[in-house]
């Protein structure tokens, strides 16, 4: 059974996908990857009609895990691995892979030989240059450094001095300016059996693929902050963080070369916060391309024993959309809509700024008036209007995995 959590792109699987359109000609060169399992599939985009268009399928060594293309945009690197997420069995296959990106057609092909990791990698992206590989690692959780080499393969390991990875890694980005490292450790929720462990924002000095000088941002020590994932601004010093236990969204602001750890802005991220039906948790966060907008996805699975089946208890599934204060960077939400999917467990804008992309890996029951139906697994595509709100376009009940990920060809965008 291929594992339904894999990486930052669109999943299909090896079958024909039903409702997919038909091949025609696309009015950009834009593409996007998605995964079941080990296959990472490749569709071409239909900007202009919302559509997706299904192309051929590549075979990692496991299960992808997430993936980020070289800054030249000519290779893609793939993050895979045989254990279950979280803190399930845990496997022996751990790889990244190097998957040349076709110019023109945005089609993946092996790319030298990947190389072997010590455990599940759960994020994995480039410096800014493109010069070496971070990977973040969940169980136990840890941060490791890879040189690319100069025919852009996955190379050796820079060796760091101590690391304190925090609890659950969750995320590695480097700073648009390639001065800091953060490492997203999310933590973990409290049970009535064992304590909340705490989570951080763990920055980094980053020189060379060399990590120094580490600081922990964490609030109160840690408690009531879930940090999940966070995105940069693309022109000024803002950081917006999704806080996936409590369902806020934080912004951070960088001065004077590092992170300024008290929070600029906390934000909402559902509709109705005071009317939590069941567990909800925020999920990744992206902001659009011009700097104007703010996206973050709302989740919500829980189910409950009807009539002998496990019915939806209710919640936000849901993206948020946020306009960005241009002087400030304060986020204030603008719209909810809903991705019409159980748990969008991660989506993604195209780099024109047109589309977004959103994944739900899991198919629920829901109840509909008397009757219960099945909400499919699938993906969710919305236009992006000049006010940055979502209109829902089209939703393809395919098998997908956890991971979306577009990519432009030699548009100027």
């Amino acid at each position: 059974m291929p594992s339904r959590r894999t990486f930052l792109s669109i999943v299909a699987g090896g079958l024909a996908a039903p409702g997919l359109a038909s091949a025609q000609p696309v009015t950009q060169r834009a593409a996007l990857y998605a995964n079941v399992g080990a296959d990472l599939t490749h569709y071409d985009v239909d900007v202009e009609n919302a559509a997706l268009i299904r192309r051929e399928t590549v075979r990692l060594p496991a299960g992808v895990q997430y993936a980020w293309p070289h800054a030249n945009r000519r290779v893609l690197y793939v993050a895979s691995s045989s254990s279950a997420s979280g803190y399930g069995p845990a496997g022996t296959e751990h790889h990244v892979t190097a998957l040349r990106i076709d110019p023109e057609s945005g089609a993946l092909t092996p790319h030298g030989a990947a190389i072997a990791l010590p455990t599940r990698p759960i994020h994995m992206s480039t410096d800014i240059p493109s010069e070496f590989l971070l990977v973040a690692f969940n169980n136990p959780s840890a941060l490791r450094v890879y040189r690319v080499n100069k025919d852009l393969t996955p190379g050796e390991e820079v060796k760091q001095g101590p690391i304190d990875a925090g609890i659950f890694a969750h995320q590695i980005r480097v700073t648009p300016d390639n001065k800091l490292a953060i490492l997203v450790a999310r933590g973990n929720e409290g049970t009535p059996a064992k304590a909340e462990d705490p989570g951080a924002l763990k920055v980094f000095n980053y020189k060379n693929g060399a990590l120094s000088n580490e600081v922990s941002i964490a609030p109160d020590g840690g408690r009531n902050f879930g940090p999940r994932h966070l995105d940069f601004h693309p022109t000024r010093p803002w950081i917006y963080v999704s806080i996936e236990t409590q369902n806020k969204m934080y912004t951070y602001k960088m001065e004077n070369g590092r992170v300024n750890p008290d929070t600029a802005f906390r934000a909402e991220t559902l509709l109705e916060p005071g009317n939590i039906r069941a567990r909800q948790a925020a999920s990744t966060v992206h902001v659009h391309p011009n700097g104007r907008f703010l996206y973050g996805a709302n989740r919500a699975e829980a189910t409950a024993e009807v009539e002998g089946k496990q019915v939806f208890k209710g919640g936000e599934n849901s993206i948020v959309v946020y306009s960005i204060d241009q002087s400030t960077g304060e986020p204030t939400p603008i719209q909810h809509i809903e991705t019409r999917g159980i748990h969008p467990r991660t989506f993604h804008v195209d780099p024109s700024g047109r589309l977004l992309v959103a994944q739900h890996n899991l198919p629920v029951n829901v109840r509909d008036g008397d009757k219960v139906r099945t909400v499919p697994a699938g993906l969710s595509v919305f236009r992006i209007g000049a006010d940055g709100k979502l209109e829902f376009a089209r939703k393809y009940d395919i098998d997908v995995g956890k991971t979306l990920m577009f990519w432009m060809g030699m548009v100027a965008l």
